[in-house]
């Protein structure tokens, strides 16, 4: 079976596997020269893999993205938003722990 790990997503399949989506997703908006989201990438792989089957952790690039990152009005990396059916549900800003983003994944989970 294959570990659940954040996946990347762009401009062009976000609409499909996110916000048409069913359940929770988690989408992290990056880049690769940011470092607190290097920093913050291990809580995010820990996250998927511990939530296996209840959530999908997706990564999307803004600088490759740039439309992506504009519909959400991303101004600052790292930012988490947490989806529900679709529909932003809870947005955390800036390098976070794992333990704090897993109470708003279960704050979700419970809802």
């Amino acid at each position: 079976m294959a570990e659940n790990k954040p996946q990347p997503v762009g401009d062009d399949a976000f609409e499909e596997k996110v916000t048409n989506s069913k359940g929770i997703t988690v989408v992290d908006f990056w880049a690769p020269w940011c470092g607190p989201c290097l920093h913050m990438a291990p809580a995010l792989d820990s996250l998927a893999q511990s939530n296996d089957g209840k959530v999908v952790v997706y990564k999307v690039d803004v600088d490759e993205n740039p439309k992506t990152a504009q519909q959400f009005d991303i101004r600052s990396i790292p930012t988490v938003i947490f989806f529900k059916d679709g529909q932003p549900a809870d947005v955390s800003i800036g390098a976070v722990s794992e333990s704090a983003l897993q109470g708003k994944l279960d704050a979700l989970l419970e809802g």
